[in-house]
């Protein structure tokens, strides 16, 4: 019998302390955790009755330095409506309001025209030193109501990447960009907060335990905010210059995928996003468009012909201007022959077409197949980004020799931005295919931390053909862009440039009088810290991408070393 009374005891001690523990959690979580949210409620005289305080994770952009700057975060107002039952004398009512707040005059009326309608929204977003003069005048009928919503510090900054907050139909979520992709994660819930305690006590303790992924939490990029402004920069001088179609540009990580600034014009502002007629705007070319963009292409065919030891960099061929391929001619992009003793240095350098079909015969359809689809031009790259599509690259699998011949200098194969990029950062970090990626950490509301890791796998190429067409590459940079005058005495820097035409909308052709300029280039060459993709569509009056893009390039590498202080490499 005393055994079952201690026994007893200890269990009834152990509800009590098991019990003590739920409310000292409850009172941490309420008072500590969420402090700011429920002082909030508590700080409400009034609730809309269409919504509780909207509520939403933050999205960090983060310095180099470490420090957190908001790319997407909650600003704090009030907003003004009327009770029409409780409204007297509507135009004196109107007057007095428009005095402190502007507001339109019919559509005031007509709202406060209602008969017994208890809440008509008159204006929202309204500063505290309005809503407290506003609150001053006491009318009769009329409301002051704390609100949040959605804000972006930055208004365009990485707006592709961000997206924005709306509703669809009824539903307000992330629409584009990281609020979409991870709108489960910034959403807050969006229950009563005044459900009953121990319901809530124990539906915490649920989700702790058994579904954590299901927190809510603030997210932490690899956007480096200074380094995206001076990008979006100097793609609005290119795009005030040459009046381009469209345009972008990507500064990478090769080894290990972080995006530390990517953009695409036209862009918009995310806090008025509304204003946009054309909603294609809203859409991220970087990841969810294809372009043919020409001999940028070549790298990535030279190396698999280097690994194969098909060609070296002084491997040589007589360059006619042209060369017949199934019956059709192939021309360089200025007609003209080197004649005998064209090494495929001078092939990069020139950027020469018929040196890459040279290469392409000597690799033959299967080896060109496997080595450029090792390079993931056909998936998805697996960025944390929604809507991302997949290269077009169907020519690789033709029984015929024109369509390799043509992919060999980058015609008839399409890819995002985001997938040439990737493919051509293999080439610098050692023949590593790397994930692109924005989000590098979550911060959940109960304190936690997750770091985010992401995948790296093979390409065919070898560490040492990295290095050699890196090198090749280097020589463009050293002895051809500009002339030789863009060699940095200090640094490696190895690039490519490709001029494309672009391909009429229906498939038949391509446009005479219409390009894509596009640029890549890595530095330090041998051991790079980053990667730069630009390209403009169809921009007016310049002929070659080494004039659209080698003094923007220039400026973002020569800002990139200084920035991040890089110690020189030669």
């Amino acid at each position: 019998m005393n055994y079952s009374f201690s026994a007893r005891t200890k269990f009834l001690s152990f509800c009590l302390l098991f019990f003590a523990f739920i409310l000292i959690a409850k009172l941490f979580w309420v008072q500590v955790i969420h402090s700011n949210k429920y002082s909030e409620e508590a700080d409400r005289q009034y609730a809309t009755p269409s919504s509780d305080i909207f509520e939403r994770g933050t999205i960090f952009f983060q310095r180099k330095d470490g420090v957190l700057v908001s790319g997407a975060s909650q600003a704090s107002g009030f907003k003004l409506a009327i009770n029409t039952a409780k409204l007297i004398e509507k135009e004196n009512v109107f007057n007095q309001l428009n005095n402190i707040l502007p507001i339109n005059h019919d559509d005031f009326i007509l709202k406060a025209s209602k008969k017994n309608d208890p809440y008509e929204e008159i204006a929202v977003k309204l500063t505290k030193e309005q809503a407290d003069a506003i609150s001053a005048l006491k009318i009769p009928g009329v409301s002051l109501f704390k609100e949040k919503w959605r804000f972006y510090p930055g208004g365009d900054m990485a707006a592709h990447a961000l997206g924005f907050v709306g509703f669809k139909g009824d539903e307000l979520g992330g629409r584009y960009g990281l609020e979409r992709q991870y709108n489960s994660t910034l959403s807050r819930d969006k229950n009563n907060p005044y459900v009953n305690f121990f319901a809530e006590v124990f539906s915490n303790i649920n989700d702790h335990l058994f579904n954590p992924n299901e927190l809510g939490g603030n997210i932490v990029t690899t956007i480096e905010p200074v380094v995206q402004g001076f990008l979006s920069k100097k793609l609005n001088e290119v795009q005030e210059k040459y009046n381009a179609d469209g345009m972008g540009g990507i500064i990478m990580n090769p080894v290990d995928g972080s995006i530390y600034a990517l953009d695409a014009k036209p862009s918009f502002n995310p806090n008025d996003f509304s204003k946009i007629k054309n909603q294609a705007v809203f859409a991220n070319p970087l990841v969810e468009h294809v372009l043919e963009f020409g001999s940028v292409v070549k790298p990535l065919v030279m190396a698999a012909g280097l690994d194969t030891g098909v060609v070296t960099a002084d491997t040589k061929y007589t360059d006619n201007g042209f060369v017949i391929v199934d019956g059709k001619q192939i021309n360089n992009f200025d007609k003209k022959g080197r004649g005998p003793g064209t090494s495929m240095q001078d092939v990069l350098n020139q950027s020469l077409n018929t040196g890459m079909v040279y290469v392409y015969q000597h690799l033959g359809k299967q080896n060109m197949r496997d080595y450029m689809l090792s390079y993931g031009i056909k998936e998805k790259t697996g960025i944390d980004l929604p809507n991302e599509t997949s290269g077009l690259v169907g020519n690789l699998q033709s029984p015929r020799d024109l369509e390799y011949a043509n992919a060999s200098f980058g015609q008839g194969i399409a890819l995002t931005p985001m997938e040439m990029i990737r493919a051509l950062a293999s080439l610098s970090n050692g023949g590593n295919l790397v994930t692109p990626h924005l989000v590098k950490a979550i911060k959940y509301d109960d304190g936690t931390e997750k770091n985010i890791s992401y995948t790296t796998s093979r390409v065919k190429i070898s560490e040492k053909t990295s290095e050699e067409i890196s090198r090749m590459m280097v020589t463009v940079m050293d002895k051809s862009l500009k002339g030789g005058l863009g060699k940095l005495d200090h640094y490696s820097v190895a690039v490519k440039t490709g001029t494309a035409q672009v391909a009429k909308d229906n498939g038949g052709g391509y446009y005479q009088d219409r390009h894509t300029h596009s640029f890549i280039g890595y530095f330090p060459a041998y051991d790079p810290k980053f990667i730069v993709f630009l390209y403009a569509i169809n921009p007016k009056g310049v002929q070659y991408a080494s004039q659209t893009w080698a003094d923007p390039f220039l400026d973002i590498t020569k800002f990139l070393l200084n920035y991040y202080e890089v110690p020189p490499d030669r």
